[in-house]
């Protein structure tokens, strides 16, 4: 476990603060306060997955099940041709 220093105004501060909260411990306050300012270990995705590149993706997938997409051999070959290699 880690520890964190703070001057004594700020833990009186956090102090008053986690009592008004109803927290057990400054620990516990100053924790859920950094929890909720940098977020979860893991970033949600969800906000990324918009109305429209939803759409995107089920053009695209019906797209490859009607097979119009490229081989890795075509995209190899297209690349090459472009960058002289």
């Amino acid at each position: 476990m880690h520890h964190v220093q703070l001057s004594d105004q700020a833990y009186e501060k956090a102090k008053l603060r986690a009592s008004e909260a109803g927290f057990q411990t400054v620990d516990e306050y100053v924790a859920d306060v950094l929890l909720s300012e940098v977020g979860p270990q893991t970033e949600d995705l969800d906000r990324l997955f918009t109305p429209e590149r939803l759409a995107h993706i089920d053009r695209s997938s019906a797209q490859i099940k009607a097979g119009e997409y490229y081989t890795a051999d075509q995209v190899r070959e297209h690349f090459g041709k472009k960058f002289g290699q």
